[in-house]
């Protein structure tokens, strides 16, 4: 979801704040969402129960901008909000059971989990609402830019050679590996090769 084309830019044009002055109002506000420093300090277990919680979040909100937002846009961050909390369920199973010492211990004694911000009153004014929702979708993407960046930190940090890294196989592309490409295909019997 760093993409703003995927949410925020359909947002902005459904909504009609395309204009410079009108971007200078949509911005988020600091504090709304964890920074990417406040996040890697965090253990990895209360890393994910933030990024959960806060994917909880932005699915009510997206329910709330469901007349804001055309069907298409809305239907599929939703469908992406759903999946990444998916991936992070599974990454928080995996973890509870690695031998992992970090996975019990924070890096550092920290106050636990950061919690996301709670959704804003909705303003009286329908300008006012359209103006929160952005700032709003603006912060969601800028903390999924800083999750992602820390998610890639993990793997270069337990030591794993870059080669082997989730950012290379990205990077890579999904490539289909073909065992045995020096042996030729057996032709079916009562053919002849050609």
């Amino acid at each position: 979801m760093q993409d703003t084309s995927t949410l925020v830019d359909p947002y902005i044009r459904f909504q009609g704040l395309e204009s410079p002055k009108l971007q200078e109002h949509c911005r988020e506000h600091p504090g709304d969402f964890p920074s990417e420093d406040a996040l890697w300090r965090l253990s990895r277990q209360d890393f994910l129960r933030t990024l959960n919680v806060t994917l909880g979040l932005v699915l009510r909100m997206l329910g709330a901008l469901q007349q804001d937002l055309p069907e298409a846009a809305q239907q599929q961050a939703e469908m992406n909000v759903r999946g990444f909390g998916n991936n992070i369920h599974c990454m928080a199973q995996l973890l509870r059971g690695s031998s992992d010492p970090e996975a019990a211990e924070p890096t550092q004694p920290g106050p636990g989990p950061t919690l996301p911000p709670l959704l804003p009153p909705m303003p009286s004014s329908t300008f006012q609402r359209k103006l929160r929702n952005c700032r709003f979708l603006r912060g969601y993407h800028r903390f999924m830019r800083a999750a992602r960046q820390v998610l890639w930190g993990w793997g270069e940090r337990q030591g794993r050679s870059r080669r082997h890294s989730p950012h290379r196989a990205l990077q890579r592309g999904a490539r289909r590996t073909r065992p045995f490409l020096e042996v030729r295909r057996l032709s079916p019997r009562g053919q002849l090769p050609r």
